[in-house]
């Protein structure tokens, strides 16, 4: 069969890879620890599980409105005032299919054919593949720890061009958890500013800061900068909703509006029962929020110190997310092995523990581990790299 040529530049995804070959190996009756999930290990509060099923029990079973209720385009209104001091109408804000769906479909409403969207790496792997299912060109700026994986204003200078139509930013940041300052913000959007670029900012791990962060949307940081951004959230980090299928996009009315209409002729509404779920989650209590991310915080001590202590690993730490994302290029030599690829598949097939190598974000030197699970699996996967590192150091 002879297929769109779009899909022949896709790159698969890194994370649904080792996940699926990790879970063969479990089938299998292997002991394998994975730390590839992008996903909490708790479950959804039981609030918010009540609402849904009530929802059903009342029938709310039917088609919404295409772009969400608005009883749930008004509770997100209400999150965004109550914790960005940001103001918006529903007219301005998309309900979707998670916040990937908010992504795709908002490159899909912007991009032109060779329009050129900015992308810091380490990135998410999905961010550059959006851009070229839509027909744009990604723009890869090299970032490293000298900088905590985080772009320059002299490094996006350099990188606009007559093309260049968006930037992203991810703080906290999936892979590396890095957060962005207020200054660092300011000094990017405006030069954003300076040349009538989009700011897609992705704060989908936004209630997970640690170290006593406090979460900031350069949309907050004037009111120039809030017409210039459109933010994409969701439910599924802060809330442990990640099936439930709800993200959402918030800006500019008529992107908006255009956004919406790609929805219509794509995938209808978002779940129903879903929204009366989410509904929930962003008005009731936000103690259960809280509870979640002081677990990820005790585990984020206790796991990096542990991986900081194998030979050939560094790693800074993050501020945000549930993700560590550790330079071991070191360590894979030390191994013997060529490249951080043939390491992390060694460390699944010998050491049984999952990890993603950071090719698919960007970074070959890196692998992405999340501690989005129990503080006992934490520990002894990092005992099983280290023991497989020196037994392999000692060969």
């Amino acid at each position: 069969m002879d297929l769109a040529e779009r899909t022949k530049t896709l790159t698969p995804s890194a994370t649904l890879a080792i996940t699926a070959k990790a879970k063969e190996l479990k089938a299998q009756g292997v002991d394998v620890i994975g730390l590839g999930a992008g996903e909490p290990d708790f479950n959804t509060p039981d609030h918010i599980i009540e609402a849904a099923y009530h929802a059903l029990l009342e029938g709310k079973t039917k088609y919404t409105a295409t772009g969400g209720l608005e009883e749930l385009k008004q509770a997100i209104i209400d999150k965004l005032l109550k914790d960005q001091g940001l103001k918006y109408d529903s007219s301005e804000i998309i309900v979707t299919n998670g916040a990937k769906h908010a992504l795709y479909t908002l490159f899909q409403a912007l991009l032109n054919d060779g329009d050129e969207v900015i992308i810091p790496a380490p990135y998410w792997v999905s961010y550059t593949e959006q851009v070229k299912l839509a027909g744009g060109v990604p723009v890869i700026i090299e970032t490293n720890e000298t900088t905590e994986f985080k772009m320059t204003a002299s490094q996006l200078k350099a990188a606009i061009t007559k093309k260049t139509k968006a930037i992203i930013i991810n703080s906290p940041s999936n892979p590396t958890g890095m957060c962005y300052s207020e200054s660092e913000l300011l000094e990017l959007g405006n030069i954003c500013l300076q040349h009538n670029l989009l700011i897609v900012s992705d704060e989908i791990y936004e209630k997970l800061v640690y170290d006593g962060q406090k979460h900031i949307s350069i949309a907050q940081l004037s009111e120039r900068l809030k017409q210039q951004t459109v933010i994409i959230n969701g439910l599924s980090k802060a809330y442990s909703m990640t099936g439930w299928r709800i993200g959402y996009a918030v800006g500019n009315k008529e992107l908006i509006k255009q956004m919406t209409s790609i929805a219509s002729h794509s995938t209808s509404n978002p779940t129903t029962h879903s929204q009366y779920g989410a509904i929930a989650a962003l008005n009731g209590p936000q103690d259960v929020v809280e509870k979640m991310r002081i677990q990820f915080e005790k585990r984020l001590e206790k796991f990096h110190e542990a991986l900081v202590n194998i030979p050939g690993i560094t790693c800074i730490k993050p501020k945000g997310a549930f993700y560590l994302f550790p330079n071991v290029k070191e360590a894979a030599t030390l191994c013997g092995y060529n490249t951080v690829d043939e390491f992390a598949t060694a460390l699944l097939t010998e050491a049984h523990v999952a990890v993603v190598p950071g090719t698919g974000f960007g970074a070959p030197d890196c692998i992405r581990v999340s501690y989005a699970t129990s503080e006992a699996e934490l520990i002894e996967a990092a005992n099983r790299i280290k023991k497989f590192v020196e037994e392999k150091m000692e060969q």
